[in-house]
């Protein structure tokens, strides 16, 4: 199987399965001389690990990270990058394969399993194997090691809708985030989302998400015309997370309700002779490189495929069957899906920060 690198200067590379020994990944081209440590990934690790809450699967993994290459000592004590690719292991210490041994001949609907046994003639039915979301954990390490290529730049991700209850955006606020189980800015609303998740729950069933995520920071410059734009590489690192089917920046699919004014962000002269924006409709991004305003992005994350409501499907051999998956599975995939898009937004980021230096320096 091929295809498992991303990135251009900043290049990571994801290994594993679900129920395999150990899930990885290998960072290539992140600059030499940055202090990067195991807590500080672990950081990031912990906002993503199952089984932290009654909303996401009871799957007990500590998500342990450790660096096997890529840093050493430098002449003050501190561990630091050496500029060579930074290898990042996993274990995997919770599986549970027994628990899917029903459905290892049967397609789950709305699951890979059938795409992935059409291409491949095998596929992995422990979780998924590849197709499990449990190979995020790796982009969140990666992601950590981007941020640290990212100085001044602050990237924050929160869940703005579940099902169909959204946010108020009058009581959006980022310190909320924090406070509760759900990355939630809308402490109401997070109630809200609590009673309702409860009802999923209990009737085996899962539902979809809506994650936005910021990067404040951004200079203007990053990105490039045509095949190199920002925006694109965006929307390519959201969708290649496990369960999104959408991708917006800025307005997104709100702006074909926009009239040309409303979408305009008009500019007056700032204090310091750069231009100040009086709208972000365009999420920070226009011609594929960034304004210098927050980058802003949203992505919706399908149901969990993995349900006990029995569903029709067929199996391998073509035959009409019915089936129920067992096993511990997120209601909301979507709740841990947050720190996915923080990664892959950073990870992004460092990769345009680094072309962006080497076509025209600074």
């Amino acid at each position: 199987m091929s295809h498992n690198s991303f990135g251009h200067l900043f290049r990571i590379t994801t290994f594993g399965e679900s129920h395999g020994p150990a899930l990885g990944v290998v960072v290539d081209g992140c600059p030499p001389g940055l202090e990067l440590t195991e807590a500080e990934i672990q950081s990031f690790l912990d906002k993503r690990k199952p089984g932290q809450s009654r909303f996401t699967t009871q799957r007990q993994e500590a998500d342990a990270v450790k660096i096997l290459s890529g840093v050493f000592a430098d002449s003050a004590g501190r561990q630091v990058t050496t500029g060579t690719p930074i290898a990042l292991l996993i274990e995997n210490t919770d599986q549970r394969s027994k628990d899917y041994s029903e459905i290892a001949e049967k397609y789950r609907p709305g699951h890979a399993d059938y795409a992935y046994d059409a291409k491949y003639g095998i596929r992995d039915y422990r979780g998924g194997g590849r197709s499990s979301a449990r190979e995020t954990a790796a982009r969140v390490a990666a992601g950590a090691v981007a941020r640290k290529v990212l100085a001044g730049v602050t990237i924050r991700g929160a869940l703005v809708q579940i099902g169909p209850h959204r946010i108020d955006r009058a009581r959006f606020d980022w310190a909320e985030v924090d406070n509760n189980q759900l990355f939630c800015p809308d402490a109401e609303t997070a109630k809200l989302w609590a009673n309702y998740l409860d009802g999923v729950r209990k009737s085996g069933s899962s539902i979809g998400a809506v994650i936005e995520v910021v990067a404040e920071g951004v200079p203007a410059g990053w990105g490039a015309p045509i095949y190199g734009k920002l925006d694109s590489d965006l929307a390519s690192a959201f969708m290649s997370i496990n369960a999104v089917k959408g991708v917006e920046i800025g307005a997104g699919f709100a702006a074909a309700e926009l009239s040309g004014e409303a979408n305009a962000d008009e500019m007056r002269a700032g204090p310091d002779g750069e231009p100040q924006f009086l709208s972000n409709q365009a999420g920070g991004v226009l011609g594929g490189i960034s304004t210098g305003q927050p980058v802003v992005a949203r992505f919706a994350v399908k149901p969990t495929s993995s349900i006990l409501t029995p569903r029709r499907t067929i199996d391998r051999n073509g035959q009409e069957t019915e089936i129920v998956t067992k096993g511990r599975h997120d209601p909301c995939v979507g709740i841990r899906a947050v720190p996915v898009g923080e990664a892959m937004m950073a990870i992004v980021l460092a990769d345009h920060f680094l072309r962006h230096r080497g076509q025209v320096g600074g």
